[in-house]
Formats: structure tokens, C-alpha cells, sequence
């Protein structure tokens, strides 16, 4: 379907870019070769031949080897950014010159723009959706229950002129989405809840070789990568404070504490707090832990995780970053607020004066790890994007039995996932016996 025939190809910074991009994304595929047999199969079987697909995630070279599995498996695609700052300017070229891919993402796009590349990619009539963050299922279904105050500006003003018999269609012919971080699925959780589902969701967050691997290894590294890179810190005997001790905080713990800091653990829920004690992490309330850090990371998925009382709180020349999906973990206008100057120091550094002492935001409070680097290693995105294609395969060929709900992809899809990642690292592992398995299965062997 097209509810907007005279959308532009794509939006990019410059084509001038691309021989770029392509030599970076020639360096991720070296690292990807999990995506690159499922790629080898897609390009025989095109398991997505004639569909449209919308993509809203971070256009890293990662992603780019991603949509060149989707291409290979026959889908056209419309992709967009799912963070202003996380584009690299050189891919999104490289995707429209190499791989006739409709991008709409520059780095450092505005809010307009940003909302306006989502409408683009809305606008593109898609038959299925990727989302890192639901922003495209989010709209989807503002439209759907005719909540068009609730849209950013540039969708409502595109929906608003859309007939409602295109807005029905728009939203009818999506077969299902997949979502690939904790935040969108928490949000498409409290969907299903609701009843408001329209279509299913493969929630490929919820794969154990996604969550288990990117969001511990892969957040792990490039977020304190994207944080040495902004600031040239010495992690070595500092004070870092980790908010939430999630898959992705316990990766930064670890990371921070291999890099020789001492690390505090903040967090809310009991049994992580009980967990990250249990790892030998110190925890401490953020009241009291704002006072002694000298590096703050927030990865809660939450709001206002740091606030004016804390930031108050802290020491002359504290650092404070954000690895969560969205910038609204670090209440920036709350900090606003009680500061009496401002100022960018470096790229990607920001000085609040708060009372005489200096408190540096980075990356506007937006995700360090691709706002300053590159975002996780391509080795670790290999399996999670391999989750992402065999999510778009399954919607492609099951959607009309999966009811409008939140369901993960089959264990068997992670255990071969896994064996193929092993398989190219030259790895084996041992296989039960006939013994084994008979007895596993019994319930009547006896001690």
C-alpha cells in the first residue's frame, strides 16, 4: 500500500558519504557471521519477497549488514533513526547509494526532524515494523485508537491529513513488529495488558542470545567506550556509580570494576540490589551515593533516575552519562533549574555550575555509548541481529496464527543461534548419550 506517494527517497546528511560507510560495514561483516549464513539463506529462499518493511533503529554499520539480510531476503525497506544522536552519516549513505535502502536519519537531527523521519517511514506503507525503543509501534497505535494529540507534531500533522478510511489501512496492513531493546518491550507489555495490541510483537529483546550478550558484553563495553571517548577519564581508582543493576548495568559493573574503579550499585528493586551485593558491588542509595562518585551511568529504562537533589549533592567535576534508551533518566531541566551557568566544554561535554561546583553532562543525556562511539561491537550484534531477521521470517510466515500479543521467539531459534556462534568462533561442546537423555526424560530411575 502507499498513503503518501510523494514521500522522498530518503534524508540523509550527504551520498558523498558512502564509500565510507561501506568500507565500516565491509569491517562489522567480518565480525557478523551468524548474520551472514542467515543472509546466505535468504538470499535463495526470500522468505520476505514483496513486503515492506519499517525499520526505527540506531543506522550503525551493524544495522546496515542487518538491512542488507533483509534486502537479500527480498523485502523493501524504509529506515529511520531510533535516537537522534545514534546515526553514522557514512551508513545511511551507504544504505541508499548500495542497498536501495529509504533512509531518513542524520546525526543531530532536531526533534522535528526526528519525528518527521518517523512519519517518512510510517508514510512508506509498511507490511511489517522493527522498532528498537516502539516509537513506530507507538504512533502505529495512536493512530489506531485516534490518540493524535498524543503524536509528535510532524506524524500528527501527516496523519491528520490521511483520510480515515488510509489511517484504517495504514495501521490494518502491519502483519506484526519486532522490538529489540527492554524499553520498547516494557512499553508493548503494558500494551498487550491494555488490550490495545494490534497486531503480534516478537519481542526479540527477550532472546537470551540477545539480552544475555548485548545488553551485559555489548553495553558493557560501549557505554564506558563512548564515555572514555567523550572524556578521556581515567577509569583506574574513580568512583563510578551504576544506576540499576539490570542486564545492562551488571555488564557496565563489570566492566568499570575489570578497568579498576570501584563501583556502586544504585537500584530499587530488592532482589538486583541483593544480586549486585552478592557480586561484591557496594550499594547505596543515589542520595548517598551522589555524594562520593566521581562517574554516574544510569541504565534504568526510568525517568528522573537523577535528580536536582542529587546532582546538588555531588562532588566538583562529577560526570554524569546516560545508557538507557531514551534521555530521561538525568532530569537535565531540573538541572537547568539550579545551575547558574552552562556551557559545553568538549564535544559531548556539558558544564552545569551548580553552588560553585561543576557537574558534566555528556551527549545531551542520550545514549552515551552511540552518541560518543560507535555503539556495541559488531561480534555481539551478530546474534542479536540474527534474533531481528528470524523475527521478521517468523511474522512473514506465521503472523495470521499469532494472536496480538508479546511473544518471544522459540528456544530452539536461541540454542541455534548460540551453536552457530560457537560454531564460528571453533568452538565444541559435548552432547548427551542415549543414557543421558533417556534418563533426563524419567522420573522412576531413583537415587
Amino acid at each position: 500500500m502507499s498513503v503518501h506517494a510523494d514521500i522522498a527517497r530518503y534524508d540523509v546528511k550527504s551520498i558523498a558519504l558512502a564509500d565510507e560507510g561501506k568500507r565500516r560495514t565491509e569491517w562489522s561483516e567480518r565480525s557478523m557471521p551468524v548474520l551472514r549464513q542467515i543472509r546466505a539463506r535468504f538470499a535463495k529462499e526470500q522468505p520476505l519477497k514483496g513486503l515492506k518493511l519499517s525499520a526505527c533503529l540506531h543506522v550503525t554499520t551493524e544495522t546496515a549488514n542487518l538491512m542488507a539480510t533483509l534486502r537479500a531476503a527480498g523485502a523493501e525497506i524504509a529506515l529511520c533513526a531510533s535516537n537522534p544522536l545514534s546515526t553514522q552519516d557514512d551508513v545511511a549513505a551507504h544504505l541508499v547509494r548500495d542497498h536501495g535502502v529509504h533512509v531518513y536519519a542524520i546525526k543531530g537531527e532536531g526533534h522535528e526532524t526526528y519525528y518527521t523521519h518517523i512519519a517518512q517511514a510510517l508514510a512508506f506503507g509498511p507490511d511489517m515494523t522493527q522498532d528498537d525503543g516502539a516509537d513506530l509501534v507507538g504512533s502505529l497505535h495512536m493512530i489506531a485508537l485516534n490518540r493524535l494529540d498524543d503524536l509528535a507534531p510532524p506524524i500528527r500533522k501527516w496523519v491528520e491529513g490521511l483520510s480515515s478510511a488510509e489511517r484504517k489501512a495504514l495501521v490494518g496492513a502491519v502483519r506484526g513488529s519486532t522490538e529489540e531493546t527492554t524499553t520498547g518491550v516494557i512499553r508493548l507489555k503494558a500494551m498487550a495488558k491494555e488490550g490495545v495490541l494490534q497486531f503480534p510483537i516478537v519481542a526479540v529483546n527477550d532472546s537470551s542470545t540477545k539480552h544475555m550478550f548485548d545488553n551485559r558484553y555489548g553495553t558493557g563495553q560501549s557505554t564506558l567506550d563512548g564515555i572514555v571517548r567523550a572524556t578521556n577519564l581515567l577509569l583506574a581508582g574513580s568512583t563510578v556509580v551504576v544506576a540499576g543493576y539490570g542486564w545492562c548495568g551488571r555488564g557496565v559493573a563489570s566492566r568499570a570494576r575489570g578497568a579498576g574503579a570501584h563501583v556502586i550499585v544504585t537500584e530499587v528493586d530488592p532482589l538486583p540490589a541483593l544480586e549486585a551485593r552478592m557480586d561484591g558491588f557496594q550499594v547505596l542509595p543515589m542520595s548517598d551515593a551522589a555524594a562520593v562518585g566521581d562517574l554516574f551511568i544510569t541504565l534504568t529504562g526510568n525517568l528522573h533516575v537523577v535528580r536536582p537533589e542529587h546532582f546538588a549533592r555531588m562532588k566538583d567535576g562529577a560526570i554524569v552519562a546516560n545508557s538507557g534508551h531514551f534521555n530521561v533518566e538525568l532530569d537535565l531541566e531540573g538541572l537547568a533549574g539550579i545551575a547558574s551557568e552552562r556551557r559545553e566544554v568538549r564535544n559531548m561535554v556539558e558544564e552545569y555550575v551548580v553552588k560553585g561546583k561543576r557537574i558534566m553532562v555528556l551527549g545531551e543525556g542520550r545514549l552515551i555509548n552511540l552518541a560518543a562511539a560507535e555503539g556495541h561491537p559488531a561480534s555481539v550484534m551478530d546474534m542479536s541481529f540474527a534474533n531481528q531477521a528470524l523475527a521478521a521470517e517468523l511474522l512473514a510466515k506465521e503472523w495470521q496464527t499469532l494472536g496480538n500479543a508479546v511473544h518471544r521467539l522459540p528456544v530452539s531459534v536461541d540454542q541455534e543461534i548460540a551453536r552457530l556462534k560457537l560454531q564460528s568462533m571453533g568452538i565444541t561442546i559435548d552432547t548427551l548419550t542415549p543414557e543421558q537423555v533417556k534418563y533426563l526424560a524419567s522420573w522412576d530411575a531413583g537415587t
